[in-house]
């Protein structure tokens, strides 16, 4: 339950949701400065949103020369979102 614990800790702020709508609807990945672009705080903020989605696993980074890249993980979210759900089947 602890995994749950942190991935429903992470979405449950609405700029790291938007984040991740945003990811999705992008394709999947985006550089962390195109992400800080399309939101309205600091990137400060947006560097501790990702930190809080990366450490939830629901984004992971990749480097690719002087960028890095944040890279959508969706299947964490389906299977914690879906095990946690699948409790109300039973």
């Amino acid at each position: 339950m602890a995994s749950a614990e942190q991935v429903f800790g992470a979405v449950a702020h609405a700029s790291r949701r938007q984040i991740l709508l945003t990811l999705h609807f992008r394709g999947g990945e985006m550089t962390a400065g195109d992400i800080a672009e399309r939101f309205g705080c600091t990137w400060a903020t947006t560097s501790r949103h990702l930190k809080v989605l990366r450490d939830a696993g629901l984004v992971s980074v990749v480097k690719r020369g002087r960028e890095r890249i944040y890279v959508l993980e969706k299947n964490r979210l389906r299977s914690v979102v879906g095990d946690w759900l699948g409790w109300f089947d039973r």
